[in-house]
């Protein structure tokens, strides 16, 4: 669904990225995780149309989405939730819900979306006539989340949701994003919380420098021993991996 292929991009002339193959299948919840200035935060301004790749191909569904703007992706069918909160605190929790379906013309389809999304997160339908600032930050999440659905998008893309919550919130937000999926959603998480989004996503990316360093199922990744070497200080050992174990069938792989 999603292809970058040698893509390079940064800000002011230096390259964070440094020649990104990474793919999306459809159907998947792919997880990227990395240590801090690893790209990851790079990665989805790209996605979004936000930053655009110096060099590299970067298709949707076969199609280019290299130079698009952020309005033309999401007409193709890709909606981002931000690391930062997004709402709008004075308005009501339904009102920022329906903001989601501003591309969208036909009034009837706005509600039945809204209908849909209630179904999904009971809490925007609770709690739809109150300030959305008056909502916890796990309250506020699950109405951004209802939000990027009313466009009935082809790609979630979720730029570390669970930033500032704490444990109990963070495990409904992570229930959320496997419900989002088990619907029917193609999901690109990008995790602070390794081993959360790891135990929950189907493939599993490391990146390491820019570059994408370890692949695989998401269990794969998190047991590879390597995975240690990130975030105990370290860096992940290229060619690390015997070619025997590389070459099992399903395990986790490194690219140079």
């Amino acid at each position: 669904m999603l292809v970058f292929e040698g893509v390079f991009a940064g800000y002011g002339g230096s390259d964070v990225l440094r020649g990104v193959d990474l793919v999306v299948e459809k159907g998947s919840l792919t997880c990227v995780v990395g240590p801090n200035g690893a790209g990851k935060s790079t990665l989805m301004k790209l996605v979004s149309g936000l930053l655009h790749p110096r060099v590299g191909k970067l298709e949707f569904q076969g199609n280019s989405i290299a130079r698009a703007a952020p309005r033309q992706i999401l007409k193709q069918g890709i909606v981002q939730v931000m690391q930062a909160r997004n709402l709008f605190p004075e308005l009501t929790v339904r009102e920022n819900v329906e903001l989601g379906a501003f591309l969208i013309s036909d009034d009837a389809l706005v509600k039945r979306r809204y209908a849909e999304v209630c179904e999904m997160f009971p809490i925007v339908g609770e709690r739809a006539k109150d300030r959305a600032g008056a909502l916890s930050g796990g309250q506020q999440r699950m109405v951004e989340f209802a939000r990027a659905l009313m466009l009935d998008p082809l790609l979630v893309s979720l730029d570390e949701p669970s930033m500032g919550l704490e444990p109990r919130a963070a495990k409904i937000i992570y229930d959320s994003i496997v419900k989002m999926h088990e619907n029917g959603r193609t999901v690109l998480l990008v995790e602070q919380n390794v081993r959360a989004g790891l135990e929950r996503a189907t493939r599993g990316i490391v990146m390491e420098a820019g570059r994408v360093r370890l692949e695989g199922t998401g269990a794969e990744v998190l047991a590879n021993p390597q995975m240690r070497a990130l975030y105990l200080g370290g860096t992940i050992e290229e060619g690390a991996v015997s070619s025997s174990a590389a070459a099992r069938s399903g395990s986790a792989t490194y690219q140079n």
